[in-house]
């Protein structure tokens, strides 16, 4: 289900050109109504689910109707983004509630190493190897069929 705003909720941000929602969105779905200074989704049917937009928006006024194998119907699940993870909240119809904790990723974005730390990995178009194949199965070389 694609996500939605809860207008009651959003304060577009307090007023930036750009809402986190609008920031995150890899889609580039989210936009803001400068009138009433709340976001939207314009094109729902485009969403991909991700869920970005939901942890985080800092006014928790974007959901997204989970489906029936992560969020039995009648069932919420509501993410509370810290500094340090992200807390979800489950709530059951039955009144029941589970939390989830999450750690959030430490590395500064644009700085993560494309190769994966592994340097210079020379790259045979013709081998069915994957870019760091053996050295991240710590081999010198992949096990192959005799014939």
């Amino acid at each position: 289900m694609p996500s939605f705003v809860i207008l009651e909720k959003c304060d577009g941000c307090k007023g930036q050109d750009k809402t986190a929602c609008m920031y995150i969105c890899p889609n580039d779905l989210m936009v803001l109504d400068k009138e009433k200074m709340k976001a939207s989704n314009r094109a729902p049917e485009m969403c991909w689910e991700c869920y970005n937009c939901v942890k985080i928006c800092p006014q928790q006024a974007i959901d997204v109707r989970g489906y029936a194998d992560f969020v039995p119907m009648g069932a919420s699940c509501v993410p509370l983004r810290g500094s340090e993870d992200i807390m979800w909240t489950v709530k059951f119809r039955s009144g029941q509630v589970k939390r989830f904790k999450f750690p959030i990723r430490k590395t500064q974005e644009g700085t993560a190493a494309p190769d994966g730390g592994y340097g210079e990995v020379t790259t045979d178009l013709a081998s069915q190897c994957l870019y760091n194949e053996p050295a991240a199965l710590k081999l010198d070389a992949l096990p192959t069929v005799k014939k």
